[in-house]
């Protein structure tokens, strides 16, 4: 298997979306990984890993259907990568 070379947390899909959306990213060596969602508020929602990954492709699916439509970011940090990106929940 071919590692990656780089941090990446691609763009969730979907996006707008409704009650999941998937998370992929990449990981060039093994690291202790944090990827969280807040609200607009900046209040944390839900941690969805918070463990030490292997170095490769991964993704996660967020289910969000206990929560309310609105704007979501999603926070992934990685050692010293972070990466920061804005989701919408729409029911």
């Amino acid at each position: 298997e071919v590692l990656p070379d780089d941090f990446s947390l691609d763009r969730a899909y979907p996006n707008p979306f409704n009650p999941t959306t998937t998370l992929n990213f990449t990981l060039p060596i093994e690291v202790e990984l944090s990827i969280t969602i807040y609200n607009l508020q900046g209040r944390e929602v839900i941690s969805l890993v918070d463990s030490n990954m292997p170095a490769g492709y991964h993704s996660v699916v967020w289910n969000a259907d206990v929560h309310a439509s609105g704007v979501y970011f999603v926070k992934m940090v990685a050692g010293e990568y972070i990466k920061t990106q804005k989701l919408m929940l729409v029911k």
